[in-house]
C-alpha cells in the first residue's frame, strides 16, 4: 500500500508549475565489504571545503545513500543508521547540477523532483558558502518531527537530532573510504532553503552536506 501510494504521488508531481513525468532510477547494489577500514575511515576524515570539478559515479553515490539510510533488514525494514522506534522520521534529498533527487530506501532508488540545477541558490541560502556550488552532490537531511513526537512527545526533538548525527557521520565516513570528501553545513535560511527544495511542510531542512573529490 504505501508503494502504491507513493507511486501514486510520484506520478503527480507539479515543478514550477509545468508537469514532471515521474523519473525513478535503480541505484546499483552497495557493497557490503570493502578494503577501506573503518578505523581508516575514522583517522582520515576532515571537512573539505574545495572539490574538484568532477562528477561523482552512481555506484559512490549509491553506496554513500545506503550507508545513510538504506535497508539492512529486509524483514523487519531495518536501516542503515539507528533510529527511536525504527521510526525513521528523516528523508534525504540529493541536488547535483541535473536536478534534484529523493532517495526512497524502500527499493533503493531516486526519485527525480526537478531538473534543474539549484546549487547557487543553496550557496546563496547557506550564507554564501560557495563550496556548496563547487560540489558534484549535495545531501540535504530534513526531518519530520511529527513522526517521532506522535509517539516520544516532547522528547521526541532529542531523538531526531541523534538520528541526524547517525545518519551524517556514516555519510562522512563513506566517502572518506570511497576516496572523496565532505563537509557539514548548518548554517542556513531554512526557509530558503524549504522553497528551493519544494518541501512539504512536514520537512524540516536541518544539514546539508557537499561531498566531492578533493581538490588539494
Amino acid at each position: 500500500m504505501a508503494r502504491k501510494i507513493l507511486s501514486m504521488i510520484a506520478l503527480s508531481l507539479i515543478v514550477g508549475g509545468t508537469s514532471l513525468a515521474a523519473r525513478t532510477i535503480d541505484l546499483p547494489k552497495p557493497n557490503l565489504i570493502s578494503k577501506f577500514s573503518i578505523e581508516e575511515a575514522i583517522f582520515r576524515r576532515r571537512s573539505q571545503r574545495d572539490f574538484k570539478d568532477k562528477e561523482i559515479p552512481i555506484q559512490h553515490l549509491s553506496q554513500i545513500l545506503w550507508a545513510a539510510q538504506g535497508i539492512t533488514d529486509q524483514t523487519y525494514g531495518f536501516r542503515a543508521a539507528p533510529s527511536a522506534g525504527a521510526l525513521y522520521p528523516l528523508s534525504l534529498y540529493i541536488v547535483k547540477k541535473d536536478g534534484v533527487f529523493r532517495y526512497l530506501p524502500d527499493g533503493h532508488k531516486l526519485l527525480q523532483l526537478q531538473d534543474k540545477d539549484i546549487r547557487p541558490s543553496l550557496a546563496r541560502a547557506s550564507l554564501g558558502q560557495n563550496y556548496i556550488m563547487d560540489a558534484p552532490v549535495n545531501i540535504i537531511i530534513t526531518g519530520n518531527f511529527k513522526i517521532s513526537q506522535a509517539k516520544y512527545g516532547p522528547r521526541a526533538f532529542r531523538y531526531v537530532c541523534m538520528e541526524i548525527g547517525h545518519v551524517a557521520e556514516n555519510i562522512h565516513l563513506q566517502a572518506v573510504a570511497l576516496g572523496l570528501g565532505s563537509v557539514p553545513i548548518g548554517a542556513f535560511w531554512d526557509d530558503v532553503i524549504r522553497t528551493n527544495l519544494e518541501l512539504p511542510e512536514t520537512q524540516d531542512p536541518l544539514y546539508i552536506i557537499p561531498i566531492g573529490y578533493i581538490d588539494l
